[in-house]
């Protein structure tokens, strides 16, 4: 049984997780701390640890609601981004999806980089997205190791790399060239 968040508490995460934006905003990754974001919002820093645990949950929190609406769909949202539509269709889809999630969040990006390094294979959101791209490489070539195939076009996933390809002039540059990486990766159709 799901259990259902107090009132209180969910608008305590929001303006938690508004102060943490706003703070990426301001200052980039180095500006976040437990006790800025706290005392921004309005909350002890008690309130944001029990929460979070910390720094490092913060940003992974804030990642994870930056990319529900793309989590919801590959589960359970129309093809091609949802089951029923074939693997290399699924695959442009979720890149698409992910490119757009990265190109507009590069400093979060760099500043959960930077926060969860250590354990950057165990973060849900890398999880999710890790084994989504291993299942539809699988799909489509499973002559090939996909889970390292998986890995290795996350590892371009890098907020300083996206930030530097993405700009005015054109800004899917990063998620046009990730496709195409994909495409050279699963070979002819």
């Amino acid at each position: 049984m799901e259990r259902v968040e107090r009132a209180d508490a969910a608008r305590n995460r929001q303006a938690v997780l508004r102060a943490t934006e706003q703070l990426l905003a301001e200052g980039g990754g180095d500006h976040v701390s437990l006790d800025r974001v706290a005392a921004l919002a309005g909350v002890g820093k008690g309130t944001v640890f029990r929460r979070f645990g910390s720094r490092a949950g913060l940003l992974q929190a804030l990642l994870e609601e930056r990319s529900r609406e793309l989590r919801e769909a590959i589960a359970s949202g129309p093809p091609p981004l949802g089951p029923g539509a074939p693997a290399r269709d699924r695959l442009h889809a979720f890149l698409d999806g992910l490119g757009a999630i990265a190109e507009g969040n590069t400093v979060l990006l760099a500043a959960h980089e930077q926060a969860c390094a250590e354990d950057k294979y165990d973060d849900p959101s890398y999880r999710l997205w890790h084994g989504h791209l291993t299942t539809l490489f699988a799909a489509e070539r499973p002559d090939l190791d996909a889970g390292f195939l998986a890995h290795a076009l996350l590892a371009v996933f890098d907020g300083d790399l996206i930030r530097h390809l993405t700009t005015p002039g054109d800004p899917r540059r990063f998620t046009r060239s990730v496709q195409e990486m994909a495409t050279a990766l699963l070979g002819p159709a």
